[in-house]
């Protein structure tokens, strides 16, 4: 199913201009000619049932004339008038005039060019049974009319019981109607292309007026393209193009975030590898200006630069370890790990640390639990916040590490009684190089990038983890992972590095070293 849909063919880009214009013609063109149509074939029927109603009427006065002055018995006074005004009406109507008699045989003829032949024509011989037929060719234009003549003797009779002396038919072009019709039908076409012409011009301003806010966002993203960050895209007249400003300019604004903290990041890089470079450059310059240095100070000098260069290492391995947590193909070597056994080795390890300024380690467990976890880089996670714990306390100070679990997850929760995080710190406190006392952290060696390789290690385990401090009473981190790991699609690590706080460096909210 997947592959047949891989294999069907993509539809080529349209120009939403013309799709628009498109529309135009099939809503405004189509129906103007439809109505063309058929308001032409509307006069067309009308103008044909006009004229067969008028045949009709002028077959029935001029039938019920014959009739009455007994035309087919060959002794009518009036046959010389009535023969006159036959030849008159079949004139004006554009027609012609046929009395056929009972033999079948045509007595008169208007056009004089049948008289005494016979017309044995089927409505001729409804016409002798007393029924009047009207019909049109439509393939010649003509209409015809067929009319019985009563006899006159048997006038007061009923109508159905009089007998059928002769047959009147009355043929009529519709020629000149016709000819009439076909100019109306130019007059009509030419109007339907003027205001077909004019619904395409208002329609192309139409959608040029329409189409003006999309102009204005693709010209503002051909700016933001060419490197101009600091364009703001405007929102147009319509929600679809305010949501899209909105958009952009949402990803223009974390696009200058992350701008600003890639400058900072290199400029804080390039502060933190060359102070200790100074360092070593002023303590081997001293020594070297010195020609009868004591051993004591040659000692101090060199035990000195020895920890300069301790601290170098340790700033690019941390470096490193955030640039390969930073690739996409960053694997980790998960297992089921027995957390509360994890906790205590990283104890273990930091107690002589803690004994230093007599900080009490306490270890509470309140259910124990395994989790799917790379234990290597997991364990790091929590030694960072262990020793930021032990390095920011006070003398004779405690740190805390609560585990606790529930059917879902797994909870870690570090707590110290040290010195705190103001409230307008704790937003950056995961950015790199980022911290709160950098004299102090110095003096303790650190890098300021401690709780930001600690954050990179909880997002990989699809967890989260949250800070919460008061300045002068201590703070207290609480990291939340998933029992169970399952890899994640792209929109779900989304959201789980949302509730996070937002994306890697300058946009988080949790914690820092």
């Amino acid at each position: 199913m997947e592959t047949g849909r891989k294999q069907r063919k993509r539809l080529p880009l349209m120009r939403l201009k013309y799709v628009l214009m498109v529309l135009f013609f099939l809503i405004g063109g189509i129906p103007l000619f439809i109505q063309s149509a058929v308001l032409t074939n509307s006069f067309r029927q009308n103008m044909i049932e006009s004229r067969k109603a008028d045949i009709q009427n002028r077959s029935l006065i001029l039938a019920t004339k014959l009739s009455r002055a007994g035309y087919f018995k060959g002794s009518s006074s009036q046959e010389e008038t009535l023969n006159t005004e036959m030849d008159a009406i079949a004139q004006s109507y554009s027609g012609r005039v046929i009395l056929v008699d009972r033999d079948y045989r045509i007595i008169r003829d208007s056009f004089h060019l049948a008289e005494g032949r016979y017309h044995v024509a089927p409505e001729v011989i409804r016409g002798f049974r007393g029924e009047s037929r009207t019909s049109y060719n439509y393939g010649k234009c003509y209409v015809v009319q067929t009319m019985p003549v009563y006899d006159s003797v048997e006038v007061e009779a009923e109508e159905e019981e009089r007998p059928v002396s002769g047959v009147l038919l009355f043929i009529s072009s519709t020629e000149m109607q016709r000819k009439e019709l076909k100019s109306t039908g130019n007059t009509l076409l030419i109007l339907n292309a003027a205001l077909f012409i004019a619904i395409l011009t208002a329609g192309a301003m139409i959608v040029r007026r329409v189409l003006q806010p999309f102009y204005e966002l693709k010209n503002s993203l051909r700016k933001v393209a060419s490197g101009d960050l600091d364009q703001n895209v405007p929102q147009g007249s319509y929600v679809m193009t305010a949501q899209l400003s909105e958009a952009i300019n949402e990803t223009l604004r974390r696009l200058k975030t992350l701008d600003r903290s890639r400058e900072e990041f290199v400029s804080n890089v390039s502060h933190e590898l060359k102070t200790p470079i100074t360092s070593i450059r002023v303590l081997a310059d001293s020594l070297m200006s010195m020609e009868d240095a004591p051993i004591e100070m040659y000692k101090d000098f060199m035990n000195d630069i020895s920890q300069e260069i301790d601290r170098e290492a340790k700033i690019i391995d941390d470096l490193l370890s955030l640039v390969r947590m930073d690739r996409s193909s960053f694997v980790l070597n998960r297992k089921a790990t027995d957390m509360h056994e994890m906790l205590e080795q990283i104890l273990k390890r930091l107690r002589p640390l803690a004994r230093v300024n007599n900080i009490e380690l306490i270890l509470e467990t309140v259910r124990e639990t395994t989790a799917d976890v790379d234990e290597v880089k997991f364990s790091l996670a929590i030694m960072n916040l262990v020793e930021n714990g032990i390095k920011y306390n006070v003398k004779d100070g405690w740190v805390k590490v609560n585990l606790d679990a529930d059917h879902q997850f797994c909870y870690i929760r570090v707590e110290d009684g040290g010195i705190g995080i103001p409230e307008s710190r704790q937003e950056q406190v995961f950015e790199r190089f980022y911290r709160v006392d950098k004299a102090r952290s110095r003096e303790t060696g650190g890098t300021g990038l401690g709780l930001a390789i600690t954050r990179e290690i909880i997002l990989m385990h699809h967890g989260i983890i949250r800070v919460s401090s008061k300045e002068g009473e201590g703070s207290s981190f609480l990291v939340r992972i998933p029992l169970n790991y399952i890899e994640k699609s792209g929109r779900n690590a989304a959201a789980d590095r949302k509730e996070n706080g937002g994306e890697r460096p300058g946009e988080s909210r949790e914690a820092e070293e």
